[in-house]
């Protein structure tokens, strides 16, 4: 059945439409802002797999560039390959609120897809994939336990501003993304400009209040033209089974949770498991049931044992940080290299600089866009004790590289003060927890070690929440396990005066403003006490960029000497740049900035420029050569490209017959300007000088 609703949300119309098309998915709506279209469809296989053990859902958003009215600038003009990473983190902002929200038993395939129809290029699409996410599962039979709600939010001139656009999100100190329910946030995502944890928490609740109109549009949508559900029912737990499992483990599964090394803890856990099965199970026959029966009975034990006991896995306080290390000019030929070590999380971090050529060109449905900042983070299988394929980088990747990119960008130089691109890549070593913070603090490290003038150092820290009944306990430096059993992974990140970036996850319904604010605020005493270590490494960036970095300097020439440095069809600057070697780039202004490898050709590169776009200055002394000699004087010329005429009358103190008589071509002659005319003629002479 058709129909379109209409919705106010922070001063905008969202519209929503659905039985018109895409008919044969589960659930499809079509959302509207201004003039941004997205269509959003869920499908769910027929038969449920509870034998598999988790639920197979797929999240894909796709950008057409249709939409804005272009044709794709690949070789083949079309959208193909592998997604933008927009797009994945898109997606991944779609995924993390609605995972958590299935109905227990329910592992059928499913797959959401959200495209993009049409672009204003003010009204951002993501914003519209989210709702129509949680609207197309709502209205669906797929037991979904929804609704969520979304929205972007922005600080512009002392004002949260809900869903800005894109011209007004220039102007905003922090663009941040917010998903709810009814009751409780669920997911956070974005970055800051260096605000206070209060301003930070007054936005997320500013998101939740203002987007609550989504869900009740959902709700009643549901009602009107909603299918019914389909009926799943939660795998039964073997009692009589896992009181067995309970007898057998109990000692071993002490000793398990007690033991602070994640290495040994895991070949505990492996010879415990071992020990149950062959005491249950020798002929195999249920070792599936047991092992996630063993599974759960370990996250029960550590759980209890934070929230009872007031004992962590690695016996830390609540609110403490583990060991941090800090080496720098870890690797003597990068620009700048960081060894960061917080327990047994460790990244190696580099920093590359290079010229503006060397910027990241990306199109988008804004068009194309040149990033002078990078943030690449790998994660090998060997640092988590694994052997596998190695692939592209993957979703989680991205994600996390994107975060310490965010958190990183607010303290960057201006362009106009250090024009370098820079990039940052985080090779992860060891991975116990939040190696994505460890890219933060290697990054913040190694950017100042290659003499980056970052505005103040950077630090990130993983927070972690176990939520049981009426006792809430707020873990700080999450480890793997926290991680693994915990309800809340909550990173923060920000330098000693504020937030520069955050994400939030939630494994349950949702937090409230108390737990958030606890959270947050527990967060900066741990970031703060990072930066201290940090320090001891170092304090702030060096004053010269690495040595091995490339020398950057500029000149400003006048507009109209540009063409004498690029010459017919690029030819001279090219020359200049090979000879050189050097990276040569002139804006239409008459900025000229050059990049040598190192600094031995920057003094001769430099003298080089400002001879060919030199202008004669009335008053000063040149040392010219004689090109041509006519009956009423000689052509000089002064500076590379430019000659001027010294009138017989300027040659010497006395008369002169004949201009052959004083001067020959090819000879140096000293003169001095003494006028250019409006038209750039210029009038040397020599006399002036005898």
């Amino acid at each position: 059945m058709f129909k379109r609703v209409e919705v106010e949300v922070g001063g905008k119309t969202i519209s929503l439409e659905t039985g018109k098309v895409a008919k044969q998915a589960d659930g499809s709506v079509i959302m509207q802002t201004g003039g941004t279209v997205v269509l959003v469809t869920a499908v769910a296989a027929k038969e449920n797999k509870p034998e598999l053990g988790f639920l197979p859902l797929t999240i894909e958003y796709q950008e057409r560039m249709a939409a804005v009215g272009r044709i794709p600038g690949n070789y083949f003009r079309r959208e193909i390959g592998r997604p933008s990473d927009q797009e994945v983190l898109t997606c991944r902002i779609i995924d993390r609120p609605l995972r958590p929200l299935f109905a227990d038993g329910y592992f059928s395939e499913t797959q959401i897809i959200a495209t993009v129809l049409s672009a204003d290029q003010q009204n951002d699409p993501d914003i519209l994939a989210l709702n129509g996410a949680s609207c197309a599962l709502s209205i669906s039979d797929i037991p979904f336990e929804g609704p969520i709600a979304g929205g972007r939010v922005g600080y512009i001139d002392g004002e949260y501003v809900l869903n800005p656009t894109k011209d007004e999100l220039k102007n905003s100190r922090m663009d941040l993304i917010v998903a709810c329910t009814g009751k409780a946030v669920t997911m956070v995502e974005g970055k800051v400009d260096t605000m206070s944890e209060e301003e930070v928490l007054n936005a997320i609740f500013y998101v939740f209040d203002n987007v609550q109109p989504l869900i009740d549009m959902q709700i009643d949508l549901q009602g009107s033209n909603g299918k019914a559900k389909r009926l799943v029912e939660p795998i039964p737990v073997n009692e009589e089974l896992l009181a067995k499992v309970q007898e057998i483990a109990a000692e071993g599964m002490a000793a398990v949770v007690s033991t602070a090394d994640k290495l040994e803890r895991g070949r505990a856990y492996d010879e415990l498991k071992k020990d149950v099965l062959a005491g249950l199970d020798p002929e195999g026959e249920n070792s599936k049931e047991i092992g996630n029966l063993l599974s759960g009975y370990k996250k029960k034990s550590i759980r209890s044992q934070i929230v009872d006991e007031a004992i962590r896995l690695d016996g830390r306080s609540f609110d403490q940080v583990r060991p941090i290390s800090c080496e720098l000019t870890y690797l003597p030929q990068t620009h700048g290299s960081a060894l960061f070590t917080r327990g047994e999380t460790q990244s190696i971090v580099t920093a590359t600089l290079g010229s503006q050529r060397d910027s990241q060109r990306v199109e988008t449905l804004q068009g194309e866009d040149n990033r002078r900042f990078m943030v690449h983070y790998n994660f090998p299988p060997f640092c988590v004790g694994e052997a596998r394929f190695l692939r592209g980088p993957s979703r989680r990747d991205i994600g996390h590289g994107t975060l310490a990119l965010r958190g990183l960008s607010a303290v960057l130089p201006d362009e106009e003060d250090f024009p370098y691109s820079i990039r940052v890549v985080s090779d992860i070593m060891e991975s116990n927890g939040s190696s994505s913070m460890a890219t933060v603090c290697g990054g913040s490290m190694a950017m100042m070690d290659a003499g980056v003038p970052l505005k103040a150092p950077v630090s990130g820290i993983a927070m972690g929440l176990i939520k049981e009944d009426d006792k809430v306990v707020i873990l700080s430096d999450i480890l793997g396990d926290e991680d693994h059993v915990g309800d809340m992974d909550f990173k923060i990140v920000g330098t000693e005066a504020g937030i520069t970036a955050l994400q939030m996850d939630i494994k349950i319904d949702g937090v409230d403003r108390d737990i958030m604010g606890r959270a947050l605020e527990q967060a900066k005493e741990g970031r703060i006490h990072i930066l201290g270590e940090m320090a001891k490494g170092i304090e702030t960036s060096r004053t010269e960029v690495a040595e091995h970095a490339p020398k950057y300097f500029s000149h400003r020439i006048n507009t109209d000497k540009i063409r004498d440095i690029i010459g017919p069809g690029g030819k001279i600057i090219k020359e200049m740049s090979a000879f050189y070697d050097a990276t040569i780039e002139v804006d239409d202004s008459g900025l000229v900035k050059m990049f040598t490898k190192d600094g031995s050709n920057a003094d001769a590169l430099l003298k080089k420029i400002q001879e060919m776009t030199a202008t004669a200055e009335v008053g000063k002394v040149y040392k010219g050569i004689v090109k041509t000699i006519k009956d009423f004087g000689a052509f000089v010329e002064i500076l590379p490209g430019t000659d001027g005429l010294v009138h017989i009358s300027e040659l010497a103190n006395e008369r002169v017959g004949k201009v052959s008589d004083v001067v020959k071509e090819g000879q140096e002659l000293e003169v001095k300007v003494l006028e250019v005319d409006s038209r750039g003629r210029i009038r040397l002479s020599r006399k002036a000088l005898l």
